[in-house]
C-alpha cells in the first residue's frame, strides 16, 4: 500500500504526527509511507523511521511570490514530484485549506482515497471545506491529545487497531554524516573540560510571549543544576530569543550558548543532552520524541492535549500565573532519577 500523508507544518504538530507512521508500519506490513512538509521542517521527516520520501511544499514562501519566474520554476517540480507516485491513500492531517490543496494535487491509484479530518478538536485549527473536498471524512474525538488526533484519524481510515506501543521512530542520521554533525554540535558544549552527558538543555523559547517563563525562574533553575555539577546549554531561533539567553547564561558560572543550528545538527545536540527542561513548544515536543528526562512548564492549562505521554521520566508542570522554580526542580529530580533508574536496568 503506497500512502501519503499530508502535514506541512509546524514544528511540534510535525514531530507529533510521527507516531502515526510508525503504527501504520507495525500493522501494515508493507506500507510505502511518503510525506509532504514544508522545507523548514524536510531535515525532520527525513529522519521518521520509514518514511519513503520526503516531498517538500514551500507553499507559505510561493504565496508571497506567486507571479515570479523561479516560483513558477518550484511550482512546477513540486506539482511533478507530488505525482510521481499513484497512492492508495492520501491522509491529509493538517485540515487546513493549504493541505487540502496538496491532498487534492496528490495523484490516486484506481481504487484510492483522499481522508480528511471530519470534525475540530480542541485547541486545534480547522478549516470546515477541507473535509468536503475528501472522500472520506474521519470523525475524531472533540477533546483528544495532539499525538492521538492524527493517531487515531490513520487508523480509522486504513482501519487498523492502534498498537499499545507509542513510537516516534525518530532516529539519528548514520555513518560519517552523523558524526559530523555531532562534532559540529559537541564543539559548542563547552570548551572540552564538560561531557555532553552532564548537559540540561532549556528551552525557553517560544513564538507565543504567553507561554514564557520569567528569565529570573530559568536563572535560579540554572543556579541549581550548577550546584549539582550540570552545564546548562540555550539553544535559540532568533535573535530574541539569542539575546535573553546569552543574558541568563552570563549570569551562571556553568552555561553555554549554542550557535544556531539547523533542525537535524540541533537534534542531534538535544539527544546527546542528559536532559531537557521548556515551555510547551516544538522543540520540547522533539525533547519528547528523543526520549530525553523532560520537563515541560506551563501558564495554561492544556497538558492534556500536549504534554508527554505514556512516560515516566518525562513530567508537565502547570502554574497560574507562571509554574514556581520549586514545582519545576521537584520534577526535574523526579524525571533525571527515574531515567538512571530505567538506564541502569537496561
Amino acid at each position: 500500500m503506497n500512502v501519503l500523508i499530508v502535514k506541512l507544518s509546524s514544528l511540534g504538530d510535525v514531530v507529533y504526527a510521527m507516531p502515526a507512521v510508525q503504527d501504520m508500519l507495525s500493522e501494515l506490513p508493507g506500507t510505502q509511507v511518503d510525506w509532504v512538509v514544508e522545507p523548514d521542517f524536510a531535515p525532520l521527516v527525513r529522519r521518521c523511521a520509514g518514511v519513503h520520501r520526503v516531498i517538500e511544499c514551500d507553499l507559505r514562501r510561493w504565496r508571497e511570490t506567486v507571479f515570479t519566474a523561479d516560483t513558477r520554476t518550484a511550482w512546477r517540480a513540486f506539482s511533478s514530484d507530488l505525482q510521481y507516485e499513484c497512492y492508495d491513500a492520501v491522509l491529509d492531517l493538517q485540515g487546513l485549506s493549504k493541505s487540502a490543496l496538496v491532498a487534492k494535487m496528490a495523484r490516486l491509484s484506481p481504487q484510492g482515497l483522499r481522508y480528511a479530518l471530519a470534525n475540530q478538536t480542541e485547541g486545534r485549527s480547522f478549516e470546515a471545506p477541507t473535509r468536503w473536498e475528501a472522500d472520506v471524512a474521519i470523525p475524531v474525538e472533540p477533546r483528544i491529545h495532539a499525538i492521538d488526533r492524527s493517531r487515531v484519524m490513520c487508523a480509522r481510515a486504513l482501519v487498523y487497531a492502534l498498537p499499545e506501543k507509542l513510537s516516534f521512530g525518530l532516529v539519528p542520521h548514520v555513518g560519517k554524516e552523523l558524526r559530523a554533525v555531532k562534532n559540529i554540535a559537541n564543539t559548542f558544549f563547552d570548551s572540552g573540560s564538560v561531557a555532553p552527558a552532564s548537559i540540561v538543555a532549556l528551552l525557553h523559547g517560544s513564538s507565543r510571549a504567553d507561554k514564557h517563563w520569567p528569565d529570573e525562574s530559568w536563572l535560579e533553575l540554572g543556579h541549581r543544576l550548577n550546584a549539582l555539577g550540570y552545564t546548562v546549554a540555550f539553544p535559540h531561533g532568533s535573535d530574541e530569543e539569542q539575546w535573553r539567553s546569552e543574558s541568563i547564561a552570563s549570569r551562571l558560572e556553568q552555561s553555554v550558548v549554542w550557535p544556531r543550528m539547523g533542525m537535524s545538527a540541533l537534534t542531534d545536540a538535544l539527544g546527546e543532552c542528559l536532559g531537557a527542561v521548556g515551555v510547551d513548544s516544538g522543540l520540547c515536543n522533539i525533547a519528547t520524541a528523543l526520549d530525553l528526562p523532560l520537563v515541560r512548564l506551563y501558564n495554561f492549562d492544556t497538558v492534556w492535549r500536549t504534554g508527554p505521554r505514556d512516560n515516566d521520566h518525562q513530567f508537565s508542570v502547570f502554574g497560574e500565573p507562571t509554574p514556581s522554580v520549586d514545582a519545576v526542580w521537584n520534577a526535574w529530580m523526579q524525571a533525571s532519577a527515574l531515567a538512571s533508574l530505567r538506564d541502569s536496568m537496561r
